[in-house]
């Protein structure tokens, strides 16, 4: 059976940077959400229960 020239090896990616766009987007989208978990909370103890609620639903029925 016939036998390629060479065998295909990966290439490896050795830069300083190799490896960290994951970790930036994990650790950005873990930010975003821990502020809007924050601003969450802030609007909730600034205006009560009732009145986040409110504003929540009425932003739902404003985007559709």
């Amino acid at each position: 059976m016939a036998q390629p020239l060479h065998q295909a090896h990966p290439l490896r990616d050795n830069s300083p940077t190799a490896g960290r766009a994951p970790s930036v987007l994990l650790w950005t989208g873990a930010g975003v959400g821990g502020l809007l978990v924050i601003g969450a909370l802030a609007l909730w103890f600034h205006y009560g229960t009732q009145v986040f609620f409110e504003m929540i639903r009425t932003g739902f029925a404003a985007c559709f």
